[in-house]
Formats: structure tokens, C-alpha cells, sequence
């Protein structure tokens, strides 16, 4: 690859199916994970040949133009049913029955202590053996996973098998405790934590002498969701909160919040964009409180529905209980809006408290609360001021071809 190495290093575009790098997702495309698409398409734009290897996600509801287009881009491991599976693995163990026996053993190894009982880990090893046929034909040099649950294991048992080195993105502290990590990290090229709380979680999790294989690269936004003109935060007094509506979100708490700034008589708009299983418990306390004037609950929205809600209000608020680093935020950032978020994961090592936003504990009511208010009541100037340095600060630390040609240099690296 010593064609695209040199032309990173002079800056020119590298010759197109050089390299070529699979990427196999849990489900893809989906609402939540845009920041995967735009990863793939800024490698892309860099030369990389990729291939998209979804175990499902090809029935699901999208709101998003460009994620209609990338389904029909994606293979989908589990469409072709039970009987596909077990002829994937007859077919490999009949071609390949030392390396099928190791990573059976392999399988039942990730089974032991882990958050599934060993059949999961049997399927694992059965899409394993689905998708190395794939791989082959595709050529790939390289397999990519995002997030360290089963996505991870099938690479990593594909692999066993013959199939190309692999590494995996981390992204949350709840994917650490879904076993078999350390095997993982040993076994892989690499692996990518999002932010540098990220990195020390997995350092917390392995052995010192795996440390060096723990890379830093950030979720990145492409120039063209921030370059068109933006507006001026807005006058009504509206906030907004993206995201999926789940306990670790922490819905419930804002409704709380915004159900004590009622009762002192303040004006506020809230607007709670996206869905999910708590959508129900946060309706029944908003009707509860009578809130329902008050507070809006939008369903899924496409990409350019979220940037609409967020130029439509004073700020993004976010009273997460627990994050990796949410990519609504470098959004919001971008924008110009400022943020409201609890200092957990990696959110402290991009906002700022008093410069980009407002900073509080997770679980506090009442810091919540007075977050909200001091945003609510900040003079237009003051919110512009501290939009401005959200742009700046967001553009320079997550910058998606920026951080996609971090992640091309470790891809090469592997070869």
C-alpha cells in the first residue's frame, strides 16, 4: 500500500481500491448511529474501498434520505434466514475444520462468565462463518467493528477462522462489562476509544501490556452539516434534548426539572427529539405534571429535522446519567448553541463550563434546574458569544476528515 501511504503524507487523493476495509455493525444504518455513515463515507472520499456488513437493520424505519442509500449499499448477515447460517457453518467446517475447531473453542471461552450463555456465542460463530465468504470475495484487508458486543466477537471469530486482521471502536462504558474484553483487545489489530475517559476505562479493563494498542479518534462531523448559514440562538425560551428516550438519558429527570421552572412561573419550550422503550413513562409524567403545552416529544427525525431542532432553540441540554460522548453535542457545537450536559464520559473533555455551556452533576435536580434557568434567561449577545466558541472549539477537535485520517493511518498500519 505504499501508493495511498505516500499520498497521505503529500496530502493528494490516493488511487480508489487500494486498501480495502470491511465494516460490520450490529445494525446498520440506524437513526442513532449516523456518526458510523459518515466515518465510512469520509474513508471513502479518502480512497478506501469499503464494505458494509450489517447482521441486520435491512426492515428497519429510516427517516434519513442518505441512510435509505446506504442500506441499499449494505449486506445483511441475517436476512437470508436459520438455513444460511447452518450451511455457512457445514461449508466451513468441511474447508476449514482446524481453524472452525479453534474458533469453536474460542466461542465457548467468550460464553464462559460472559453476559450470554454459550448458544449466543454458537451464533456468533455461525455468522463468523457467513460473512468470511464475503470477505474473501470482497478482498478485504482489513474488518472494523463498531462497539465491543457481539459485532466484535463475530469479526474476532471470523478471524480465528483465517479471516483479515480486525480492530473495534469502543464507545460506552456499558460495553465494557459485556465480557470477554481483554480477549478481544489481545486478539485485535487495534481498538479505538472515542474520547480520552474512553481510553482510560479500557486501560482499567486490561492488562498493561495491551495498553499500546488503545488509540484515541474522535466522532467527527463533515464540513457540510455546519456550512451552511445559522441562525441566532432563538428568542422563545426553548431548549431541546436529542436522543433516544432510555434510563441512561435521563428524560425523566428534565421533565422534573422543567415541572419545578412551571411551578415558579417561568416560560420555557422543551423539545425531547427522538424515541424510544421509555417513551410511555415520559409521556404519563409530562401528562402528570401538565405539561403536555410545554414539552414536545418529536418521534425519530432525520439528520436535517435534529439541525432544525437544535437552530429552533437557546441550547441542547442533555442530563445523561452515563455517556461515552455524544455526537448531538459536537452538532449543537457547530451550530452555535451551547450546551447543558452532566459532566460523565467524555463530555467534560469538550465542553466547557461558562464558555461552551453549562456543566452539572448527573442525578441533580436541582443543578439541572439552574442550568436551564441561566440559559434561559442569557441576553442574546452573551448566548452568541458563547456559541461562537462552541463552533471553534468543535470544528478543531472533531473535524471528521480529520479524525478518519487517523483512523486510514492505523488501518494501514495493520498491513
Amino acid at each position: 500500500m505504499p501508493n495511498i501511504r505516500n499520498n497521505m503524507i503529500t496530502g493528494e487523493a490516493p488511487a480508489v481500491n487500494q486498501f480495502r476495509i470491511a465494516y460490520l455493525i450490529n445494525q446498520y444504518p440506524k437513526v442513532s448511529h449516523t456518526f458510523i455513515r459518515r466515518e465510512i463515507l469520509a474513508l471513502e472520499r479518502q480512497g478506501f474501498d469499503i464494505q458494509r456488513i450489517a447482521l441486520r437493520g435491512w426492515d428497519a424505519e429510516l427517516a434519513d434520505e442518505e441512510d435509505r442509500r446506504e442500506r441499499t449499499r449494505t449486506q445483511y448477515v441475517l436476512q437470508e434466514g436459520i438455513f444460511a447460517l447452518l450451511w455457512a457453518v457445514l461449508r466451513t467446517l468441511l474447508t476449514r475444520p482446524r481453524r472452525f475447531a479453534s474458533a469453536l473453542m474460542l466461542a465457548f471461552r467468550m460464553g464462559r462468565g460472559g453476559e450470554r450463555p454459550w448458544p449466543y456465542h454458537l451464533v456468533y460463530l455461525a455468522e463468523a462463518c457467513h460473512i468470511l465468504p464475503w470477505l474473501k470475495s470482497f478482498g478485504a484487508n482489513h474488518v472494523h467493528a463498531h462497539f465491543s458486543t457481539n459485532s466484535t466477537e463475530v469479526v474476532m471469530l471470523a478471524n480465528a477462522m483465517g479471516g483479515p486482521p480486525f480492530s473495534f471502536t469502543v464507545h460506552g462504558q456499558v460495553e465494557l462489562y459485556y465480557g470477554g474484553l481483554a480477549e478481544k483487545v489481545r486478539r485485535a489489530a487495534f481498538v479505538v476509544a472515542i474520547s480520552s475517559f474512553g481510553r482510560s476505562q479500557l486501560y482499567h479493563w486490561i492488562d498493561h501490556a495491551l495498553w499500546h494498542k488503545v488509540k484515541v479518534v474522535h466522532c467527527g462531523l463533515e464540513e457540510a452539516f455546519h456550512s451552511m448559514e445559522t441562525s441566532p440562538p432563538a428568542a422563545a425560551p426553548r431548549l431541546v434534548c436529542v436522543g433516544r428516550l432510555s434510563k441512561e438519558k435521563g428524560q425523566l429527570l428534565l421533565v422534573e426539572a422543567a415541572h419545578r421552572m412551571a411551578e415558579k412561573g417561568i416560560r420555557f419550550e422543551l423539545v425531547l427529539a427522538g424515541d424510544g422503550e421509555m417513551r410511555s413513562e415520559v409521556e404519563n409524567l409530562i401528562a402528570h405534571y401538565g405539561l403536555a403545552g410545554q414539552i414536545r416529544i418529536t418521534g425519530w427525525i432525520s439528520s436535517n429535522q435534529v439541525r432544525d431542532e437544535i437552530l429552533a432553540a437557546r441550547g441542547l441540554v442533555l442530563p445523561s446519567f452515563s455517556e461515552g460522548l455524544p455526537v448531538v453535542i459536537m452538532e449543537a457545537m457547530v451550530l452555535r448553541r451551547p450546551v447543558l450536559a452532566t459532566y460523565v464520559g467524555g463530555i467534560p473533555e469538550l465542553v466547557r463550563q461558562g464558555i461552551d455551556g453549562w456543566l452539572f452533576p448527573a442525578g441533580s435536580i436541582e443543578d439541572l434546574t439552574a442550568a436551564m434557568e441561566d440559559c434561559l434567561f442569557k441576553s442574546p449577545g452573551e448566548l452568541r458569544r458563547m456559541g461562537e466558541a462552541c463552533f471553534d472549539r468543535a470544528v478543531e477537535r472533531h473535524s471528521i476528515d480529520t479524525e478518519s485520517a487517523k483512523l486510514a493511518k492505523l488501518f494501514l498500519e495493520t498491513t
